[in-house]
């Protein structure tokens, strides 16, 4: 009977233990977007750009096709978004973070972009993956 008690016990601890890491997955993942929106409606594409692996195998998957690579992205980006009355105020809403496996995540969100030049909506699915320690976008597609 002890032995039935602490083995419940154990894996009532793992459980719990498990969400609470999964929470703090999912605080750390808000946390980079955050970051990234902030960083966005300030114009600062580097600072924005962090959120992504800095890899050639980063993935952007937009209506223009598969853009690969940090480098690309943020080139594409700079391009698209020349100015601050181009990037304006960018908002999220995050309808779901789920696991993957451990280590990975996908984010489903809507933005928002307010602009004096006309607003521009749409939704994105992220992947996140954490490497070396840190929350990163491996693949990002957005319509």
């Amino acid at each position: 009977m002890k032995k039935l008690i602490v083995f419940l016990c154990i894996i009532c601890f793992s459980n719990s233990y498990s969400q609470t890491n999964d929470e703090d997955d999912v605080k750390a993942i808000n946390k980079v977007l955050k970051k990234q929106r902030i960083a966005w409606s300030n114009h600062d594409f580097e600072g924005y750009m962090a959120g992504y692996w800095d890899s050639e195998l980063l993935k952007f998957y937009s209506k223009n096709g598969i853009t690969y690579g940090w480098e690309n992205t943020f080139d594409r980006y700079e391009k698209a978004y020349p100015t601050k009355e181009h990037t304006g105020k960018l908002s999220f809403k995050i309808n779901d973070i789920s696991k993957i496996s451990e280590g990975a995540y996908y984010v489903l969100g809507e933005y928002h972009i307010k602009r004096d030049m006309g607003n521009a909506d749409g939704i994105f699915m992220l992947v996140f993956k954490k490497i070396n320690g840190e929350w990163k976008i491996i693949a990002d597609t957005s319509t």
